[in-house]
């Protein structure tokens, strides 16, 4: 997610009031078996290819069937797929179901499908989701700044319910991803307005659209004609908009709320005391790193790579994890989540990631002899809707304590507000920000952040011989050997700072009194279409 949808995690932009929001949590939905669960303002319009976070792709992902879905533990299960064949992984013949039908009533044919990922991979629709569309031949064309075609030519419509996609090389993770939102499919109706589309979406997923009030809620209902494998066990959902966490808690104690995914700080001693057996706990493929974009003064180059070493091993991870999560982080080993297929905690040059308050000084005064710090501040900019204050500020202070410089945490508003700035190249400081797996494994993290060319690297990281081996990795005959060429491409990561990774997750949710069953997936979501009430 989608930080990032993308998520890119993401970590959530909540922006209603809490008077709002208990108007939306009425016994009304109580009563209609209607599952109000936390959420915050999606970043852009809802179109698949567009959203990279995880409060749009949340709802994204309920309005859509793909060819694939996953399941609570990440397993992937056919949807729309009902053959999908390849000899050597490079060459695919994929057959969809037939009568699916979009909410609209228009079929979703083997051109809905073609038409969405060309439209998703062109430049000049400037979707942030277009990598994803990277193996496939004829996508380099498509995807130029100035493009020389407007259709990939590995995309071809065999029939009605038939197409053939042809990538560049063999993929090991292509198929896996093929659940991921940016390969939905669109109705026709899309690409007359495609923003007007966003705002009310037509999908041909477990739920239909029903009305978003911008900043307050967005209401989804079962869509009766999905025939696909994850229908929704409930009678609709409201993904209803905090200001804060501590509100959102609050009205899950009271009844008001019946599913809130992430407990606050301030309730990470007591919610299990306080739930009882409707806590929840879970380890998930989430992380939180700090990023600064190579534009910003000292972070470049050879000096960059010091500075960020530098904080990194001035981070005392432990401490913070322990005091404000109450143990439920790890600390960081790698760019990808420890739960995932493949992870490896002791890659060459992990030490980095360790609190070493010594070495912090020795590389931060490597860095000061190419050119002085003297006068400069270290910002760190994080959206104060999404629960983030109390660790980054830790962060802050820690870096401050270890090197002796000005070292601040800087709120703005929302997560919106965070976004559009990375997006844009123009925040100037450090920020926050995670990823929330979308399909689980390591190259789905990777690729998505550190891949050269992703609309979704928000640090500007550009290392010709990681991408080398991230394709390398792709094309790797076995998971085995695809595990060692992304250990090969983490260990240059490593080597030259990317980012500074901060923490995995292990998710601290809850259900209300209300809800007779609720299940966190993979990804730290909740499994929405199984909320039964």
């Amino acid at each position: 997610m989608r930080f990032n949808r993308a998520i890119a995690l993401i970590a959530a932009g909540l922006l209603a009031t809490s008077l709002g929001l208990t108007a939306c949590s009425s016994d009304d939905s109580a009563e209609d078996g209607i599952v109000t669960t936390n959420a915050g303002e999606p970043q852009n319009p809802l179109v698949p290819t567009n959203t990279n976070e995880n409060m749009g792709g949340r709802v994204v992902d309920r309005l859509f069937a793909g060819l694939k879905y996953y399941d609570a533990n990440g397993e992937a299960h056919d949807e729309m797929a009902e053959k999908i064949e390849t000899t050597d992984r490079k060459s695919y013949r994929i057959t969809i179901k037939p009568d699916w039908k979009f909410t609209d009533g228009t079929m979703v044919t083997a051109k809905s499908f073609v038409d969405a990922w060309n439209y998703g991979a062109l430049a000049t629709n400037a979707q942030l989701q277009s990598y994803v569309f990277t193996p496939i031949a004829g996508f380099d064309e498509v995807n130029a700044e100035q493009p020389k075609a407007q259709t990939m030519s590995g995309l071809k419509v065999v029939d009605d319910r038939t197409f053939t996609v042809e990538l560049k090389s063999p993929s090991i993770d292509f198929e896996s991803a093929l659940g991921y939102a940016p390969f939905y499919p669109l109705p026709e109706s899309a690409f007359k307005d495609m923003k007007a589309f966003g705002e009310n979406p037509v999908g041909n997923g477990p739920y239909r659209f029903k009305t978003w009030e911008h900043n307050v809620k967005i209401d989804l209902e079962p869509n009766p004609d999905y025939p696909g494998g994850r229908p929704a066990k409930n009678k609709g959902l409201r993904f209803a908009m905090y200001q804060s966490y501590e509100t959102a808690y609050a009205d899950l104690q009271a009844g008001n709320l019946d599913a809130l995914d992430t407990i606050p700080d301030s309730a990470l001693t007591t919610y299990k005391a306080d739930l009882g057996d409707r806590a929840i706990t879970k380890p998930t493929a989430q992380n939180q790193h700090i990023g600064i974009q190579t534009s910003v003064p000292h972070f470049a180059g050879e000096e960059g790579v010091l500075r960020r070493k530098a904080i990194s091993m001035a981070i005392n991870r432990p401490q913070i994890i322990e005091k404000i999560f109450n143990g439920l982080r790890t600390p960081s080993r790698d760019f990808t989540a420890a739960t995932l297929p493949g992870f490896n905690p002791n890659l060459p040059g992990a030490e980095v990631f360790d609190y070493n308050p010594d070495e912090a000084k020795k590389l931060w005064a490597q860095a000061d002899a190419m050119s002085p710090w003297a006068g400069s501040k270290y910002t760190i900019t994080y959206n104060s809707d999404g629960g983030h204050q109390a660790w980054i500020e830790a962060v802050a202070n820690s870096v401050k304590n270890t090197l002796g410089i000005d070292a601040v945490a800087s709120p703005v508003p929302t997560f919106k507000n965070v976004r559009d700035a990375v997006n844009a190249k123009t925040i100037g400081t450090a920020f926050r920000y995670g990823w929330q797996g979308d399909y689980p494994t390591m190259m789905q993290f990777l690729s998505s952040q550190y891949y050269s060319y992703s609309e979704t690297n928000n640090v500007d990281y550009n290392n010709p011989e990681v991408d080398r081996l991230f394709d390398a990795a792709m094309a790797a005959p076995t998971q085995a050997e695809s595990y060692k060429l992304i250990a090969q491409a983490q260990t240059i990561m490593i080597r030259d700072m990317a980012d500074i990774p901060v923490f995995d997750y292990v998710a601290a949710a809850g259900r209300s009194d209300r809800v007779a069953k609720a299940e966190l997936a993979w990804n730290g979501l909740f499994d929405f279409e199984n909320i039964e009430k």
